[in-house]
């Protein structure tokens, strides 16, 4: 989270010519409420179970630039089923930078703790081995959005 998925994922596809789906999005839809509604309400367990049923959904697409949700990416099944699926890239930032792009959002149910910057620390050294296992990694701290699509088109050897 705050590392730029979501706005590089909607330019990246709009310079391919492909679909954008931002995974949170559709579980939103098909849950008719929000993320944080859903963990509220619900539960993690619960959300990953229908996280883990999108990724499974847009696994079986073609021609399509997915936003999904760091977690999504941190359990095994959905790393194997992503990767036979197409092309993999993870986007990373610094603690520092995800905490001051994420701190004024009201909608990240996993940083709604008294120390979000220890938070984002320990998710990310917790996820570090899946977000290892990406085709490709690209540092996004410091890049803007458009260096960051060059990248990734880098990447995808596109460029």
């Amino acid at each position: 989270m705050g590392t730029g998925k979501t706005e590089t994922a909607k330019l990246l596809a709009k310079q391919l010519k492909r679909q954008f789906v931002d995974m949170d999005d559709l579980i939103e839809a098909k849950e008719k409420m929000l993320i944080s509604e859903i963990f509220k309400a619900k539960g993690e367990p619960y959300f990953r179970k229908v996280e883990k049923e999108a990724v499974s959904q847009l696994a079986g697409s073609t021609g399509l630039v997915i936003a999904c949700g760091g977690g999504a990416f941190a359990k095994q099944d959905n790393i194997e089923l992503m990767k036979k699926s197409g092309i993999v890239i993870c986007l990373t930032s610094s603690p520092e930078t995800i905490l001051k792009r994420t701190q004024v959002s009201t909608h990240r149910p996993l940083l709604t703790v008294t120390d979000p910057k220890a938070r984002i620390e320990e998710l990310l050294k917790q996820r570090e081995p899946f977000y290892a296992q990406a085709h490709y990694t690209i540092d996004a701290d410091k890049l803007s959005v458009q260096q960051t699509v060059n990248a990734a088109l880098a990447c995808l050897n596109l460029k």
